[in-house]
C-alpha cells in the first residue's frame, strides 16, 4: 500500500506519478471494464498499470436497487477527482450531506451488499436498504493518515424511488468512503510531507531535522497539487505535538489555484495566499525546503521551487539549498557498518559495498575496539565519534570514544536483572547525541536515556505501555522511537512519538507517547531497524507462520515494491535511513549483507550484532 518514497537529487524515487493518461478504464454496473480483456467481478477491480486512469459510468435508465448500490461502490473506485459521477447516484439532499473526504475505510475484499430492512420503518414499494458488510483492514483518516483497523465492517444504505424520476437513488449512506484492499492499493499512494522537529537538533551540524509524516493521496488525481495542500493544512494529529511547520498560519494556495505543474525548467511556482505575503527570506527558505522534500518523494519532476505570495517573488529555492537548511536521516550516509566479532570486539568495514568488497573488518579505534571488554551488543553514534556495548552477560553498560588510545572507564549502568535476557537490550543514539538503553529486569523494567552519554540516566515515562521493552530503535529524526514490546509470550512492534519539555539545552522531562502498532499480523517480532525516513525492517512471524523479513511503513502500512530476498535463521537486522545502504543481517551464516540488485552475500562467518551509526 504505498511506497515509502525516500529521495533526493542523488537518489530518486524509482516510479514517478503518471500525470496523464496512457489509457482509461470504465466503471459502470457490476462491472469493470478494461477497455479489453474479460469482465470482472466488482468486489476489487484488479490493480493496474499506474498510468490507467479509471473512470466511472452514471446510473442506467430504470436501474434497479441493488444495482445502485453496487454501481456507487463502483464509482467510489474510480479516479474521478470530486466523486461526480458517485454522487449521482444519491439523492439531492444526500449529495450535500455526503462528505467523501472524512474517511476511507479498507477492507480485505471489496464490501459486500444484502438487502435488509430498513431501520425504523416497514419496507415499501419506494424504499428499501441494503446493508454493506466486510472485514476492516485499515482506515484512512479527514488527514490522509492511515492506521490499521480490524474487525466486521457493517453500514446500511437506504435507497427511495423517486416519484418525480421515476428512478432509485441513495438518500442515506455511511460517511466516507469504502473500498476493497486491491482498489486502495491502486489508487492511493503513500508519500511523505516534511516538517521540522521541534525541540531537535542535530549534533553534527547547526540545523533543524526534517520530519517525514507519511500520507496517503488519490495517485492519479492531481497528487502533486493533494500534497501540497496536504503539507500547507499541517501535520497529522499522532505527529503534530513534536513537530512545526515554517509557513504561517492560515497559509494556503491562492485563491483560483486548482492545479500545479512544474515548468520545462523542473521548477514548480506556488502562488500562497496573503498570509505569507510579509515573511523573511530565511523563514521563506524554510518554507520552500519543507514544500522541496516533500515533492521529491513523490516525484523527480521538482529541482527547485518558488513560493510567490501578494504579487511577488518571495524566494526560490533548489536541492542544494534545501540540504543546507535542514537535515534528513534519508540523505546523511553512514561511514562505516559495525559489528562484534569473533573475539567479542566492536570492529567496522566500509558502508559502501562497492568500496568494501574486499575490506577486512578491523577492530575501531578506542578500548571497545582495542580493549580487553568483551560484547554483546553496540550502538555508535551518528557521527560515528562515540560507541556504546554491552558487556556479554548483558550487565552492563559502557561509553567509550571512537578515538585510538582513548580508555573505557566504569560501566554507566549495571542491570541487576537475573538472566542476560532479563537485562540490558541493544543501546541507541538519537540525533542529539544522546544514548538510549531498555532494562529488561523484571523487579524494575525501565526505559533510559544518557545525555550525550553520560552522566545519570533519565527515566523516561511510558505512559500506555503495556509490556516489556525487548528492543529498540530511535529514528534519525529524534522525535519517534520503534520499540519492540514482549507480553503473553507474544512480541508486537510500536512506534511512539518522543516527547521532550523543556528549553534545548536544559534539563528536560522525556516521554514516549501514542504507541501505536506497526505490525499487528505479525505474534513474534525478532528484530527490527529503521530503513527509511518512515519505513522500518522486520523480521517476524506470523501466527502458524515462518518467519519473514520485511518493510512495514510507521502507520501501519505496507510499502509497495517486494520484500528483501529471504534469508533463514535472522537473529539480528541492520538497516541505514539512507535507503541506498545494503541491508544487513545476523543469521546462522554470520553477518550477511543484501546489496541492491543482488542476493545475500557473506561478510563475516563469526560476526554478531550489526549495526549502522544510530
Amino acid at each position: 500500500m504505498g511506497a515509502d518514497r525516500e529521495g533526493s537529487g542523488r537518489r530518486r524515487p524509482a516510479r514517478a506519478v503518471a500525470y496523464a493518461a496512457c489509457g482509461v478504464v470504465l466503471l459502470a454496473g457490476c462491472a469493470s471494464m478494461p477497455d479489453s480483456g474479460d469482465l470482472r467481478g466488482v468486489d476489487a477491480t484488479p490493480r493496474q498499470d499506474t498510468q490507467v486512469r479509471v473512470f466511472a459510468m452514471p446510473p442506467q435508465e430504470d436501474a434497479e436497487p441493488l444495482d445502485i448500490v453496487q454501481g456507487f461502490l463502483e464509482a467510489l473506485t474510480s479516479d474521478d477527482p470530486n466523486y461526480e459521477t458517485a454522487r449521482k447516484y444519491l439523492t439531492g439532499n444526500a449529495t450535500k450531506q455526503w462528505q467523501p473526504g472524512l474517511s476511507t475505510t479498507v477492507l480485505e475484499d471489496g464490501p459486500g451488499a444484502s438487502l435488509t430492512q430498513p431501520v425504523g420503518r416497514e419496507r415499501t414499494d419506494d424504499d428499501t436498504s441494503f446493508t454493506l458488510t466486510g472485514t476492516r483492514v485499515a482506515v484512512v483518516d479527514a488527514q490522509q493518515s492511515y492506521s490499521p483497523s480490524s474487525g466486521d465492517y457493517q453500514q446500511t444504505v437506504h435507497l427511495v424511488h423517486d416519484k418525480k424520476t421515476k428512478q432509485w437513488r441513495i438518500d442515506s449512506l455511511p460517511p466516507g468512503v469504502v473500498m476493497g484492499k486491491s482498489d486502495f492499493q491502486r489508487i492511493y499512494v503513500s508519500v511523505n510531507k516534511y516538517y521540522f522537529a521541534s525541540h531537535t537538533k542535530a549534533v553534527t551540524a547547526p540545523q533543524t531535522v526534517a520530519v517525514a509524516d507519511p500520507v496517503y493521496v488519490r495517485e492519479r488525481v492531481d497528487p502533486m497539487t493533494q500534497l501540497v495542500r496536504s503539507l500547507l493544512s499541517g501535520p497529522t494529529h499522532w505527529l503534530d505535538p513534536v513537530v512545526r511547520t515554517r509557513f504561517p498560519t492560515g497559509t494556503a494556495l491562492m485563491k483560483g489555484v486548482s492545479s500545479l505543474t512544474p515548468d520545462d525548467q523542473n521548477t514548480l511556482t506556488v502562488p500562497l495566499n496573503n498570509k505569507a505575503r510579509n515573511v523573511g527570506s530565511d523563514q521563506c527558505e524554510a518554507m520552500a525546503a519543507q514544500l522541496l522534500f516533500t515533492l521529491q518523494n513523490l516525484t523527480p519532476a521538482v529541482d527547485d521551487v518558488e513560493l510567490r505570495a501578494g504579487g511577488k517573488q518571495l524566494c526560490s529555492i533548489n536541492e542544494t539549498q534545501a540540504d543546507g537548511a535542514a537535515t534528513r536521516g534519508s540523505v546523511e550516509a553512514p561511514e562505516f557498518l559495525y559489528f562484534v566479532n569473533g573475539e567479542h570486539r566492536l570492529v567496522r568495514i566500509p558502508a559502501d559495498p562497492e568500496g568494501s568488497t574486499r575490506a577486512d573488518p578491523v577492530p575501531v579505534p578506542g578500548a571497545l575496539g582495542e580493549g580487553d571488554k568483551e560484547l554483546r551488543s553496540v550502538a555508535v553514534s551518528r557521527d560515528e565519534h562515540m560507541a556504546a556495548g554491552v558487556g556479554l552477560d548483558g550487565r552492563a553498560l559502557y561509553v567509550g570514544s571512537l578515538v585510538s588510545g582513548a580508555s573505557l572507564g566504569e560501566p554507566v549502568l549495571v542491570s541487576a536483572g537475573k538472566r542476560a535476557d532479563d537485562r540490558l537490550t541493544t543501546p541507541s543514539w538519537d540525533t542529539e547525541g544522546d544514548l538510549w538503553v531498555a532494562d529488561r529486569n523484571p523487579a524494575a523494567p525501565r526505559l533510559l536515556l544518557f545525555k550525550e552519554g553520560a552522566g545519570e540516566p533519565l527515566k523516561v515515562q511510558t505512559p500506555g505501555l503495556d509490556g516489556r521493552i525487548k528492543d529498540l530503535r530511535v529514528a534519525a529524526d529524534g522525535v519517534r522511537i520503534a520499540l519492540v514490546v514482549e507480553k503473553g509470550g507474544k512480541q508486537s512492534l510500536f512506534v511512539g512519538r518522543i516527547e521532550r519539555e523543556g528549553r534545548i539545552g536544559d534539563a528536560q522531562s522525556v516521554s514516549v507517547r501514542e504507541l501505536r502498532s506497526t505490525t499487528p499480523d505479525l505474534e513474534e517480532v525478532t528484530t527490527m531497524s529503521w530503513a527509511g525516513d518512515s519505513r522500518l525492517a522486520v523480521v517476524g512471524r506470523e501466527q502458524g507462520g515462518v518467519q519473514q523479513t520485511r518493510y512495514v511503513q510507521v502507520d501501519g502500512s505496507t510499502p509497495e515494491g517486494p520484500p528483501p530476498a529471504a534469508l533463514t535463521g535472522v537473529k539480528e537486522i541492520a538497516a541505514s535511513e539512507d535507503v541506498e545502504m545494503p541491508l544487513v543481517a545476523y543469521s546462522e551464516d554470520g553477518i550477511v549483507r543484501l546489496p541492491s540488485g543482488a542476493q545475500w552475500q557473506k561478510v563475516d562467518a563469526d560476526g554478531t550484532a550489526p549495526v549502522y551509526p544510530g
